[in-house]
């Protein structure tokens, strides 16, 4: 497996393809062709008031689209997966996972507010499986979070 902390200098493709999109979303021009595949495959958790990503992918604006700034706090890459973590306040905690084939995004996974578990289920022995990646919230001890694990 292929897991890479966003402390470390990565070399790693599928990283720089998704910090260049953050990158791109967060200038006036959002220019974003030649990142994202075309039939992206886009699943979210979370309240329904939070489609801000997909809302800067598709174009459509809102106030609060338009306020919210995605500013990713950490990267880590497993396999073919980038996962992107950030949090604004106490109020706000996400979670983006976004899958690459040759360098290009493919699918996306946006969670708000939520405990996040990654999994490689990919063994036959299930029961041993490995956890690979876990999410860092800063305010746990405030309030919980509905957990949810996410298989490889």
């Amino acid at each position: 497996m292929d897991v890479i902390n966003n402390n470390v200098k990565s070399s790693n493709p599928n990283i720089t393809t998704v910090r260049n999109l953050y990158t791109a979303l967060g200038s006036r021009e959002r220019e974003i062709s030649g990142l994202i595949a075309s039939d992206l495959e886009w699943w979210f958790h979370g309240p329904q008031n939070c489609h801000h990503m997909m809302k800067m992918l598709t174009g459509g604006t809102t106030t609060c689209s338009e306020d919210f700034k995605f500013e990713p706090r950490s990267v880590d890459a497993i396999d073919d997966c980038v996962i992107v973590e950030g949090w604004e306040g106490a109020q706000v905690y996400w979670v983006h996972v976004w899958t690459l084939k040759d360098g290009v995004i493919t699918q996306f996974r946006e969670y708000f507010n939520t405990w996040l578990t990654v999994w490689d289920l990919k063994p036959l022995n299930c029961f041993r499986s490995a956890t690979l990646w876990q999410s860092h919230p800063t305010d746990l001890a405030k309030r919980s979070f509905p957990g949810l694990m996410l298989p490889i």
